[in-house]
């Protein structure tokens, strides 16, 4: 029989082992395309950076489905807006917008509400939303950082500056703004769009374009349980 094990020892090796361990996150499940489809911006490997910069409620959600794409859904702003519409029975979801521009740039968001065009042009949403370019992207910045433009140049969290996270209209769709600015702008024709820095993000323009850019692909995928 081996020695008792003294409270000194038990201590000791207790003490070392971490007192959370989070589980590992499955692999993540893009649903959505249809066979046909030949312009699909969202990659796997894409969708796994993304959400890692979501919040923690959704990141444990392994399935992300496809509410808009502008190759399956035709040019429509308004047929955007109708998709997204969450089903019943979806708690709280996250909607992962993207756009790629003429020079192969893919860029967009992170809405905490489904885009939608309110009245008499009131922005919604809240501190979880922000702006990302396609890069290696690290966690995200604290706000004061962000501020001061430190930290990660392809994730752009809110800074407290304004609540100006997201304005949809039936002409357009926007995220962050401030100083006569958006972060993200998209016509409703979904042929041109623009990306400045705005106050809400701190971003730098999204697109190697510049503050103007032609859009080729627009999607809109939805974090939910359901």
């Amino acid at each position: 029989m081996e020695p008792a094990e003294d409270d000194h020892s038990r201590n000791a090796s207790t003490s070392s082992l971490p007192l959370f361990s989070a589980p590992p996150l499955t692999p993540l499940t893009i649903d959505g395309y249809r066979e046909r489809t030949k312009t699909r911006l969202l990659t796997r490997e894409l969708a796994e950076e993304i959400r890692h910069l979501l919040p923690l409620r959704l990141q444990l959600y392994d399935t992300w489905r496809l509410c808009y794409s502008l190759e399956q859904h035709g040019v429509s702003i308004t047929t955007l807006y109708n998709q997204c519409v969450p089903p019943r029975g979806a708690s709280r979801p996250g909607y992962v917008l993207l756009v790629e521009d003429k020079a192969g740039g893919i860029f967009g968001a992170y809405l905490n509400e489904y885009p939608h065009p309110t009245k008499n042009g009131r922005y919604y949403g809240n501190g979880e939303c922000f702006l990302w370019k396609s890069k290696v992207i690290p966690p995200l910045a604290t706000a004061a950082s962000a501020a001061n433009g430190k930290d990660s140049d392809a994730a752009f969290p809110y800074t407290g500056i304004n609540d100006y996270m997201i304005l949809c209209e039936p002409f357009f769709l926007s995220v962050g703004g401030g100083d006569g600015k958006f972060g993200l702008y998209l016509d409703d024709r979904f042929e041109k769009g623009t990306s400045n820095s705005c106050p809400a993000f701190g971003n730098e323009a999204l697109s190697d374009e510049g503050p103007k850019f032609s859009i080729v692909g627009v999607e809109v995928w939805r974090v939910s349980s359901i």
